[in-house]
């Protein structure tokens, strides 16, 4: 059997559970790649004096990400690309590349310049030649600056619509919140910065008929590391919309795939009476042979003092962020966390999914456990 046809009847089979269907219709194994941040940039891209005016703090990672884009983006790529090759005769060829949003550093200051820092981060993609789509979901740095609303529409919503239909020839017409089915598994792409994304997010669960459910968010759902209020829909006043989300995810014994704080990170917590998965990873890469550093491991590190991770980070708020822990200490069943960049090997094989996390370029995983309930 040829690769094609393996990939074709991959991501072909219809979305329902193994149970429901006969034997020799059940899909095959299957396997994507899981980026995080990427933050693709060049200083040419930015309007300098804009940049001083509305968001001059941020120049100096605006020099860092401009940095890595060229000294390191390229040699992760390498990687992955590699490893694509490597698992396309395993028994879970890959199926395509998964980005978790922040795919460009977007505070260009114009509608011209946010679209010229779109097509080259694309441009750079086509040019690694990867062999499978390049699916992701929306971050707010690709949708943060002057322009930049209007150059994600422009430019990255028809590329991600072009690379879900690339999976899913069926999923619908592509809004930054969409949904595509690859084998027994429904991915659910959420726009974390569009109010109707939960509502919309509760019909497709409603509606889901997969074995497995992913839910792709940017920022982290359950909090982990020094910046606990950075997950979504923090703060008491949207609490009502949090608790609705939890029980969603809850319900369908989801596996949430994230990234925004830079860091790795995998947990269990229980909601909606059941319980789901989050993994988090980053591909901000400053070292390609970089090994983890701050490595967590276990119930007895989600505490607060998680928040001496990064102790120069808002001190002001520091025991806010030890009261975030103590509530969702009751909840979390599982834990780890480390200070690393680099892509993980997602496997999706009959009723288990399991993670392979790997540092920088090194092709030894540090990191593979199960991610389904």
């Amino acid at each position: 059997m040829t690769i094609r046809r393996r990939f074709l009847q991959t991501c072909s089979a219809a979305a329902l559970p193994a149970s429901l269907l006969p034997a020799a219709q059940a899909a095959s194994p299957f396997s994507f790649i899981l980026l995080g941040d990427l933050h693709y940039d060049s200083l040419s891209h930015h309007d300098l004096k804009w940049l001083d005016e509305h968001h001059a703090g941020d120049l100096s990672q605006i020099k860092n990400y401009s940095r890595l884009t060229t000294e390191t983006m390229p040699g992760l790529f390498a990687a992955v690309k590699q490893r694509i090759a490597a698992l396309k005769d395993s028994a879970a060829p890959p199926a395509f590349v998964l980005q978790v949003g922040d795919l460009v550093e977007g505070l260009c200051g114009s509608t011209e310049l946010s679209v010229r820092q779109n097509r080259e981060a694309l441009a750079f993609v086509a040019q690694q030649q990867l062999g499978v789509p390049f699916v992701f979901t929306k971050g707010n740095h690709d949708v943060t600056g002057d322009g930049a609303v209007e150059a994600f529409d422009e430019v990255l919503r028809p590329f991600m619509e072009q690379e879900t239909h690339k999976v899913d020839a069926a999923a619908a017409r592509t809004q930054a919140s969409h949904t595509m089915t690859c084998g027994e598994a429904q991915f659910a792409f959420f726009d974390a910065y569009d109010k109707a994304s939960l509502e919309w997010l509760e019909a497709v669960a409603a509606r889901r008929t997969a074995r497995h459910f992913f839910v792709i968010i940017h920022p982290p759902v359950v909090p982990y590391g020094a910046r606990a209020s950075w997950h979504l829909y923090a703060g008491e006043k949207l609490k009502a919309q949090r608790e609705k989300l939890l029980e969603v995810l809850g319900r369908q014994e989801a596996m949430v795939l994230g990234g925004h704080l830079h860091k790795y990170s995998a947990l269990t917590r229980m909601a909606g009476g059941h319980s789901f998965t989050q993994l988090a990873v980053s591909s901000v890469v400053s070292a390609l042979n970089q090994k983890p550093k701050d490595v967590l491991h276990g119930m007895d590190s989600y505490t607060g003092d998680q928040v001496n991770l990064e102790p120069k980070h808002a001190p002001e708020t520091a025991q806010a962020r030890r009261d975030i822990y103590a509530a969702e200490r009751k909840v979390v069943t599982a834990f780890d966390y480390a200070d690393t960049a680099g892509y993980a090997v997602v496997t999706v094989n009959g009723a288990q999914v399991e993670a392979a996390v790997h540092a920088g370029t090194q092709a030894e995983a540090f990191q593979t456990m199960k991610i389904s309930v």
